[in-house]
């Protein structure tokens, strides 16, 4: 792959008290510039890999590095890590709580004690970016289900991350709703933000990423979106099927070279099906 690692797990470790490990010596990176989607079935720690690339979550054993330097989990630590890397949980209402959206939107940045000016530039800045700048003074509690999706990804982007994570980001939108959220995570990629999202749609992988990232019971397997999901064993071993134009990982038809699937990530109908 190319790129530089910009956020990475070295040799980590980690289990929830009183359970059996969730990862144990797991080298995992995201690369700058690479759109990364992370696949796997229920279980299978993808909510603690975003949790622990983001700070939220410390490693009971190993590292977690910031452009090659291993960060301190204090605070002073975390607010670099978190002026850089942002993570946005899946359920919008666990990540909202103030009155307003543009509120809601405003408080990573006033809590990094930047001058007003700034505060309200980034978050003017974060409103047009997710399409909701007509909405800043509208109550939270009055937005529709992707309203407050946009809401909660505007509140990470007005922190300027260079790497956003994004928990299950399509899920409970509409086939418009994902189309215009996924425009507008191709906005935010153009414009520099490297974007990591976890996904149980491989279909939507395949289309959308630049690299897999799946989680097996024998670890992390991460490359280009192509070659991973012609890997039937990894699909398999991580709980997933790719039906696109008759590819089924779980049956004889279809392509499963690299090649193939690239080609078909590639029509202009793949992407119409996936609108439809």
């Amino acid at each position: 792959m190319s790129g530089s690692g910009l956020v990475s797990l070295r040799d980590v470790s980690f289990a929830y008290e009183e359970g059996p490990p969730v990862f144990t010596g797991l080298d995992f990176e995201v690369r700058e510039g690479r759109a990364l989607a992370l696949l796997g079935r229920n279980g299978s720690g993808k909510t603690t890999l975003m949790r622990l690339l983001s700070g939220g979550l410390r490693p009971h054993g190993g590292e977690l590095l910031l452009s090659g330097r291993a960060v301190r989990h204090d605070r002073k630590g975390l607010t670099v890590l978190r002026s850089t890397v942002q993570l946005v949980v899946q359920d919008p209402d666990d990540q909202l709580f103030a009155a307003s959206v543009g509120q809601d939107v405003s408080f990573g940045p006033l809590n990094l004690g930047l001058p007003d000016a700034e505060v309200r530039a980034r978050v003017a800045e974060a409103l047009e970016a997710l399409d909701i700048a007509a909405l800043a003074d509208r109550p939270t509690h009055l937005l529709s289900y992707g309203q407050r999706k946009r809401t909660a990804i505007a509140g990470a982007v007005a922190m300027r991350p260079r790497v956003l994570i994004l928990d299950e980001p399509t899920a409970g939108l509409d086939p418009d709703g994902q189309e215009r959220l996924l425009a507008t995570l191709d906005g935010l990629r153009a414009g520099g933000t490297t974007v990591v999202m976890a996904t149980h749609d491989v279909d939507l992988a395949l289309r959308w990423a630049d690299d897999a990232a799946l989680l097996t019971p024998s670890g992390a397997h991460t490359g280009p979106v192509a070659a991973m999901l012609s890997r039937r064993d990894l699909l398999t071993a991580a709980g997933l099927f790719l039906r696109a134009h008759g590819v089924r990982t779980d049956g004889d038809a279809g392509p499963r070279t690299p090649e193939e699937l690239a080609a078909l990530a590639a029509l202009p109908e793949y992407g119409d099906r996936r609108r439809g």
